[in-house]
């Protein structure tokens, strides 16, 4: 198109008020009214009808531009005097205006309260309408006026015999433009085209092509109402048949369930093996017997079928931050959690390809494993499915029944799928190490394709048949323990470990999420009850011994049921629950924490124990007697621990020179080892160098250091090897006042996980070898000497009588 405008086209500049057109175009000599809404538009209109009631029209490029720039209208528009105005309810106006000629758009003077423009008028450059050419594209344009008439919708006479009557070949172009239709560029480009024959040649090319469009669009319609027509036949029919039916006493009419069936699996927009195997479903069905068995099974088969989300899916929210702020929101402290969802989520805007790895969260009891895959649900904007596995032990349940057999159903996975009503929910495995196996078949088989990215996007159900993607889906898992799951299952997961909570963690979650919880829902609020920080912890460390927060929330919501039961009793006020009060409410502390010796003793040190539920301090203790070599382990020793003992008596033989003991030590003296609670049973290589140590001590009669805890194993030749559950043993010897602990070497690195309280009041010393436990363990000699074996006794019996007697769990100890 040349819009190229010569000086002599410009007729004069004006400055006008502009009023800019969402999806209306409106050509010189037209009449078109039109409603106004926005602030700026009804200003300019104002302005206008207080000087010379004519206003600029351009068109906007982007209807959806609210406060459009110059460089939002398009180049060319017109210029239009107002012919009326009329008030419209809710501050809307209805304006009319006719177009009196072109304008080009030279740029904004002002936009504050209206938009001021300055544009070019423009002249149409002088045409001979006698020309043969110009003759002769009026005479096409009729013609195709004509044509356009037999297809399009009914058009007034007055227009028809306007332009059967207009000479003017720049008019014609225009009035045509204005009075068929045409789209928001096509108009434009015809009100852009400033030379009449190019603006009449353009316009015949458009009618033409309306032309062909109107064309096809009848030839559709009339395809469609011979459509139509042969439905009605085919309804006609039917309902004959449905009569004829229900005269012969067969019953129910099956074609109408058919038809539904047809129609549920077209709205499903199903392609390939799964629409053939459902519409060859719905076939069988139309040829039965309403009542009978087969046909039962099919309608079961196709309502369950029906019933799953082949295409639906929710939109992921891969916002990073509100993911990490939900996820911070609901649960304190699991950063390794929370930092790899945060992973996986990135990796997944990234790349949307991308299937993911499938979590596997593993931890005792209580610490938050179902709660975080809740969470991640709802942070992702995903539906949520929970599945228990615990105790399963058929196949079937997994996979579920051919539907041959009576009482045949899909298996859990495609029930959660329908639960959840989306083809990429967050599917929740609970308990996946509970599974069992036996005759049945093995359930852990059978989560091997469900678990597995690479396979599962076509999933075949037993009982659905045709393949199911579940590789949209994000599957998360929870475990106890990694030991009873498959090696193969366990392959195919991501092992998150969830380790037991400190006493910190507990007091902030107690008070961020349990207390308010518990208050709501018994009723009180916060103004009605509260609790002291003190007692909090007091609670926690006398009233709870576990690695979550269950029994924790129970002992908060027993203070809650009895303050609700005071209050409804009259009590009025504030209840505050100190710790002094807690034992009205909660009875006696269960539990005390042992407290590190105030003297250096002989032949007793103090080990480090990992349990399900934290850490804990460890005292050993050993005899030496007068005897033929006899060596007593008591205290409910497993077989590990055990032959840790033996590993260390064998390393004091094989150093005994250098130890200072004496040769014959294993055949002339008897050895009792002893791990006091010999209730509760104990097993693990980590207390091996406690033992050597407790040994080295008792033979040599050299103190022990009382402030100084240790772990490690021990080897025959004295090395000293890394253990597990560093974080929760220095917590332990933390709150038993020790000052220094003894690590192995090879848990150097685990100190970063290590408690910051912890690390700054506790000085770790990493060792290889027992010469270096026994160096910093045992009080050197002349220390040793000085300290007579009277004034040790009486400082350890003034110790023991500080003691409390306090009761123990009965978890099983792990060294």
């Amino acid at each position: 198109m040349n819009n190229h405008i010569e000086q002599q086209n410009v007729r004069s500049t004006v400055d006008l008020p502009l009023l800019a057109l969402r999806g209306i175009v409106v050509l010189p000599g037209m009449n078109i009214h039109f409603d106004v809404g926005r602030k700026k538009s009804m200003a300019a209109l104002d302005e206008a009808m207080k000087s010379s009631q004519e206003i600029l029209l351009f068109a906007q490029r982007d209807l959806r531009v609210a406060d459009p720039s110059a460089a939002d209208l398009y180049e060319f528009g017109t210029v239009a005097r107002i012919k009326q105005l009329l008030k419209l309810p809710g501050d809307n106006v209805r304006v009319m205006v006719e177009g009196v000629g072109r304008a080009r758009l030279n740029g904004f003077i002002t936009q504050r309260q209206f938009i001021l423009a300055s544009a070019d008028l423009l002249d149409e450059p002088e045409t001979d309408g006698e020309s043969a050419f110009a003759q002769a594209l009026i005479r096409e344009l009729r013609m195709a006026f004509d044509d356009y008439i037999a297809v399009a919708p009914k058009m007034s006479g007055e227009v028809i015999m306007n332009i059967m009557t207009l000479e003017d070949v720049g008019t014609l172009a225009d009035y045509v433009a204005s009075n068929i239709l045409l789209n928001l560029e096509d108009r434009q480009a015809i009100l852009s085209e400033i030379d009449p024959c190019r603006r009449l040649e353009q316009m015949v090319k458009l009618l033409r092509s309306e032309i062909e469009i109107l064309s096809l669009e009848l030839d559709i319609r009339s395809q469609v109402k011979e459509q139509i027509d042969k439905n009605q036949r085919d309804y006609y029919l039917r309902e004959q048949m449905k009569i004829i039916q229900q005269e012969l006493g067969e019953g129910e009419n099956i074609q109408s369930e058919v038809e539904e069936y047809q129609a549920s699996i077209a709205k499903l927009e199903l392609t390939g093996e799964t629409r053939e195997a459902l519409l060859k479903e719905v076939g069988r069905l139309s040829k039965m017997v309403p009542g009978s068995a087969e046909a039962t099974v099919i309608r079961t088969y196709l309502d369950a079928c029906l019933a799953l989300p082949w295409n639906t899916e929710t939109r992921d929210k891969l916002d990073l931050q509100r993911v990490k702020n939900r996820l911070d929101r609901d649960h304190y402290g699991l950063e390794k959690v929370k930092e790899r969802i945060v992973e996986y989520l990135a990796v997944k805007k990234l790349t949307p390809q991308h299937k993911g790895q499938i979590l596997c969260f593993v931890g005792p009891p209580g610490v938050g494993k179902t709660s975080i895959a809740i969470s991640i649900a709802r942070a992702l904007g995903r539906k949520f499915a929970r599945l228990s596995l615990g105790g399963i032990r058929d196949e079937a349940e997994i996979r579920g029944h051919r539907k041959t057999y009576i009482g045949a159903m899909p298996g859990r996975i495609m029930n959660a799928m329908k639960q959840a009503q989306s083809k990429n929910p967050v599917i929740l495995l609970d308990e996946i190490d509970k599974m069992c196996s036996d005759f049945r078949g093995d359930p852990a088989a059978a989560m091997l394709e469900v678990l597995d990215s690479e396979q599962n996007y076509a999933f075949r159900d037993h009982f659905i048949e045709v393949p199911f993607d579940l590789s949209n889906v994000m599957f998360i898992t929870t475990a106890n323990v990694t030991d009873t799951i498959p090696q193969p299952l366990l392959d195919r997961m991501e092992v998150i470990e969830l380790g037991s909570y400190n006493e910190e963690e507990k007091l902030q979650i107690a008070k961020r999420h349990l207390v308010p919880k518990q208050i709501r829902e018994h009723g009180l609020s916060g103004r009605s009850l509260r609790f002291d920080e003190d007692a909090l912890r007091e609670i926690i460390s006398g009233y709870t011994r576990e690695a979550g927060v269950r029994n924790l929330e129970r002992k908060i919501a027993l203070c809650c049921r009895k303050a609700a039961a005071a209050r409804v009793m009259g009590k009025q006020g504030i209840t505050r629950i100190t710790v002094g009060q807690l034992e009205s409410y909660l009875g006696p502390a269960k539990y005390k924490f042992d407290h590190a010796s105030k003297v250096d003793e002989i032949g007793i040190v103090t080990g480090l124990a990992w349990t399900s539920v934290g850490g804990d301090t460890l005292k050993i203790e050993v005899n030496a007697m007068e005897g033929t070599g006899k060596i007593e382990l008591t205290g409910n020793l497993g077989d590990v621990m055990k032959e840790s003992a033996h590993a260390a008596i064998s390393y004091i033989r094989s150093r005994a020179d250098y130890l200072g003991v004496d040769h014959d030590f294993y055949k002339n003296r008897d050895l009792h080892i002893h791990v006091p609670e010999g209730a509760i049973p104990k097993d693990g290589p980590s207390a091996g160098i406690t033992m050597a140590t407790a040994l080295i001590s008792e033979l040599t009669q050299r103190p022990v250091r009382h402030d100084v805890a240790m772990t490690g194993e021990i080897t025959i030749r004295g090395r000293v090897l890394e253990i597990g559950g560093l974080r929760e043993k220095s917590m332990a010897a933390y709150r038993a006042g020790i000052k220094t602990i003894i690590i192995p070497d090879g848990n150097r690195s685990d100190l970063t996980e290590v408690d910051p309280t912890v690390r700054k009041n506790v000085s770790f010393v990493p060792v290889t070898s027992m010469e270096q436990v026994l160096k910093t363990a045992l009080v050197p000699m002349k220390k040793a000497s000085a300290q007579s074996s009277g004034e040790r006794e009486k400082t350890l019996e003034a110790t023991l009588l500080e003691q409390p007697d306090g009761k123990r769990r009965s978890a099983a100890i792990r060294q």
